[in-house]
């Protein structure tokens, strides 16, 4: 989740978060009114889900620092089999909550707590693919992929997602982890990267 900038989307109304494409398409869910929660742009999401075609049927999805659920409830409107949304906000957490109750989304779980605590302590599985879009004052993305890589939630060959910053530094990936696509959106560097 990071920062609105005075540049909006055309696409989308303010205090309301449209999904792009797949069962939902078109369909409009409201915005927590939160300091500095927004959703990821539909432009950048039509971008990532284009890349993410081959993959998200079936996939089970961890959305950290989900804020308004975008990308999580974009993969299960195109095919996603499951999706985990990590909230540390009691009130972007509930409206998430009835955003996924407005849509019948039986196959997401929100969880309100941090993410650091989250990749620390939880068990639940792993998953295929991974959307990292912390708040871009926090530069943590390093810490929070080392935590992924040592956590046991990764399955063979994960794609995460990772939006960051565009001034900010590139992202030191662990291991084996590389970059296959990278693109600028306004402040906004957004990447996939593949875990092995």
């Amino acid at each position: 989740m990071a920062r609105r900038t005075a540049k909006t989307d055309k696409k989308s109304l303010p205090g309301r978060l449209r999904i792009v494409a797949g069962i939902w398409r078109s369909r409009l869910l409201d915005i927590a009114d939160v300091p500095g929660l927004r959703p990821t742009s539909e432009r950048i999401r039509e971008t990532l889900f284009n890349w993410l075609a081959p993959r998200i049927v079936g996939a089970r999805c961890l959305d950290l620092f989900a804020g308004t659920g975008a990308l999580g409830l974009e993969a299960l409107s195109r095919g996603a089999a499951a999706a985990v949304f990590v909230e540390k906000s009691a009130k972007a957490a509930s409206t998430l909550r009835d955003s996924i109750t407005t849509l019948n989304a039986e196959a997401a779980d929100v969880q309100q707590m941090d993410a650091f605590d989250f990749l620390k302590k939880a068990e639940c599985g792993t998953f295929d693919i991974v959307f990292l879009d912390p708040p871009f004052a926090a530069g943590k993305l390093d810490e929070l992929c080392r935590l992924l890589a040592e956590s046991k939630m990764l399955a063979d060959d994960t794609w995460l997602y990772v939006e960051q910053d565009r001034a900010s530094p590139v992202t030191e990936l662990p291991g084996d982890w590389q970059i296959l696509k990278t693109k600028n959106a306004g402040n906004v560097r957004y990447s996939l990267v593949s875990t092995s």
